[in-house]
């Protein structure tokens, strides 16, 4: 396992600050296109980077960043890591080898307490890091994603407290509209299902794509039903990528 400082080339200085190899990669057969976020739900930054190199556990992802704003490299971006499992986006089934996966320290949901704010160390050392990412392999805002949003079946993560509006703010990831242009055109769920398939979800599961979408564009409240609310903001995102205000 490498273990070195201020590791990676110029880009990297001062974005990275150490680096543990973790086994678990392989080979990609797509081009990068999209960056993940996670959440680690595990006690300590240490114990999830124990995880994610030990390969029994068959999990891994390119970074982990700590609650101390410590960024840690284990696996090359030129590498598929482990880390998205069964999941989907905007029709590509192989989300691993499609996206560059950043695990966060931070106990989330675990043991059934309530999630708890990300670091602002944290975020601090997650912007910049993203910023480098998504210029490097040009990865459109719309492909700025949730672990939740590719895996709406079986997780949850980074959760409804991740500051997504920091990102936005910096310019990467899609922002919450507020101006709802047209309100809520869709006339019964079946039409608000085929628009969640459109922005990019996998609507196997119904009501778990419904609180997937709700737990990124309107955490406050998340039920699983579909309403007004929701439905427009759904349109309001097609119409901003169909009249090229988004990608």
């Amino acid at each position: 396992m490498g273990n070195s400082e201020n590791i990676g080339g110029p880009a990297d200085k001062g974005l990275v600050h150490r680096e543990c190899l973790s086994p678990n990669c392989n080979e990609r057969k797509l081009p990068i296109t999209m960056a993940v976020l996670h959440y680690t739900e595990m006690h300590s930054a240490e114990a999830a980077l124990e995880r994610l190199c030990d390969p029994e556990a068959q999990v891994s992802a390119h970074y982990l960043i700590a609650e101390s704003g410590e960024v840690i490299r284990l696996v090359p971006e030129a590498k598929r890591a482990w880390h998205a499992g069964r999941s989907a986006w905007r029709g590509i089934a192989d989300v691993n080898s499609a996206s560059i996966g950043i695990e966060l320290d931070n106990l989330g949901h675990f043991g059934g307490e309530p999630p708890r704010a990300f670091a602002p160390a944290q975020i601090a050392s997650l912007v910049p890091l993203l910023a480098r990412i998504v210029k490097d392999y040009d990865i459109p805002r719309a492909n700025v994603v949730a672990h939740s949003d590719v895996a709406p079946e079986r997780k949850v993560d980074p959760g409804e407290m991740f500051p997504w509006e920091v990102l936005a703010d910096h310019g990467l990831c899609l922002d919450r509209p507020e101006k709802l242009q047209l309100g809520d055109p869709f006339d019964n769920d079946g039409a608000f299902y085929l628009a969640l398939e459109r922005i990019g979800y996998d609507i196997t599961d119904g009501r778990k794509a419904v609180e997937a979408f709700q737990r990124r564009w309107r955490p406050e409240r998340i039920d699983g039903n579909i309403d007004g609310q929701i439905r427009a903001i759904a349109f309001q995102l097609l119409l901003d990528r169909d009249e090229g205000r988004s990608r």
